[in-house]
């Protein structure tokens, strides 16, 4: 194709700061976070605004979503859409529960979690 030929198509730069602004505006990120949670085995951390406690059937199905920990429900942290940024596996042992946080263990792993503030 000739340069005289070429389609032109109108080009739009956006910075990376536009595309976190748009991202944090259509809930894919967040940029607030009360909530933290730590992976014992390798120290990965996540957190989130908002946590929930889901509930599974027999069959692996949602069944409910709960306020608080109890063993079998599985941690999942906001944003709740298909963006989530992270759910656990089912908690087999509550190991601590107390003002400092909750320390619990899973099928996969051992997580604490914990309230924090905003930076």
């Amino acid at each position: 194709m000739s340069k005289l030929n070429q389609i032109k198509l109108p080009v739009s730069l956006v910075t990376v700061d536009d595309l976190t602004r748009i991202a944090v505006e259509q809930n894919v990120l967040e940029d607030e976070f009360n909530w933290e949670l730590v992976r014992e085995h390798d120290g990965l951390i996540n957190k989130s605004k908002d946590i929930i406690w889901l509930e599974f059937g027999e069959e692996g199905k949602f069944k409910a979503k709960h306020d608080k920990l109890a063993i079998g429900l599985s941690l999942l942290m906001s944003p709740f859409n298909g963006y989530f940024t992270w759910q656990t596996t089912s908690v087999l042992e509550i190991i601590t529960d107390n003002e400092e946080g909750l320390k619990f263990k899973t099928k996969n792993s051992v997580y604490t979690l914990t309230k924090i503030s905003n930076k």
